[in-house]
């Protein structure tokens, strides 16, 4: 019963600060801050201060900017200002320029075992805008530099879940994780990674000559199976050719004849033709 009512009353003591926490919050700037405010605002209308009011008040931000403004260390809005112009207070409020335009950054090789124990030299690109510049000046301190940080060790453990194979083929693939990836670990600091590419894929000399020379050897085997499928081929052809000629061999002489006259329309030449004499016997005979 003791430790039940020590439980609940350590409850109800972290829900009544949990509670005055949320008090806090909405509270906003106090009598203090609100205090403050207004005598920067007064001082700000005087005549005596428009001169001055006039270069510190008036703030432009261009077209691909936005402003975060904090009143007294605290954001005045949910919306950040900007473009164009606005004023802000002089004394209390300060001001956080934040470019929204898609910023892009080189990856560098990093070293990666593969899965299948290979070490490879990879590089690649991203390419990421701020989303939301609340988030970007409230929750991370430099979102540029986090983000870099951030897709050099991803594209180290997306790797070393990939065979070599993978890694050089299925580029597009691993690119595409890696921007799903990053962009879910960015969405709270307002990034977002809009794409993502794998440059450049560097193996060792060792390997480069093993597999050059595992490609050519393979090369050479299919060049020798090509040849002897043609050698078969062309033994068929004169094995069809053979039989045909020993049905007629009469079709013998007229391929002789075909050959000649097809050295002599290429080259002018002296050619000793020989007569057989079973085509003379016939001739002979009548006489």
């Amino acid at each position: 019963m003791e430790m039940d009512n020590r439980s609940s009353s350590k409850r109800r003591a972290s829900g009544s600060n949990a509670d005055l926490l949320d008090d806090e919050e909405n509270v906003g700037l106090g009598c203090c801050g609100w205090t403050l405010v207004i005598l920067s605002a007064f001082f700000a209308l005087l005549p005596c201060f428009w001169i001055i009011s006039v270069f510190i008040c008036p703030k432009v931000v261009k077209e691909y900017e936005r402003a975060v403004i904090f009143r007294l260390g605290r954001i005045v809005d949910k919306k950040p200002k900007g473009p164009g112009i606005f004023f802000i207070l002089p004394c209390t409020d300060d001001i956080v320029k934040v470019d929204l335009r898609t910023v892009s950054f080189d990856i560098p090789p990093q070293e990666v075992l593969t899965k299948d124990s290979v070490t490879v030299a990879v590089d690649g690109v991203v390419y990421f805008r701020v989303s939301d510049p609340i988030k970007s000046v409230a929750n991370v301190s430099n979102a540029d530099f986090a983000t870099r940080l951030l897709a050099q060790t991803t594209l180290r453990n997306m790797l070393g879940t990939k065979n070599l194979a993978e890694v050089l083929s299925d580029r597009e693939a691993i690119a595409h994780g890696m921007q799903s990836t990053l962009d879910e670990a960015t969405d709270q600091w307002g990034i977002k990674v809009e794409r993502v590419e794998i440059k450049d894929v560097k193996l060792p000399q060792q390997l480069q000559r093993a597999m050059a020379a595992e490609a050519e050897a393979t090369r050479e085997a299919r060049a020798k199976v090509i040849a002897a499928e043609g050698e078969m081929n062309a033994s068929r052809a004169l094995k069809e050719a053979s039989l045909v000629i020993a049905e007629s061999p009469s079709a013998l002489q007229l391929r002789y004849l075909q050959t000649l006259n097809t050295i002599a329309a290429e080259k002018n030449s002296t050619i000793i033709f020989p007569l057989p004499m079973d085509m003379m016997s016939q001739f002979m005979n009548r006489k």
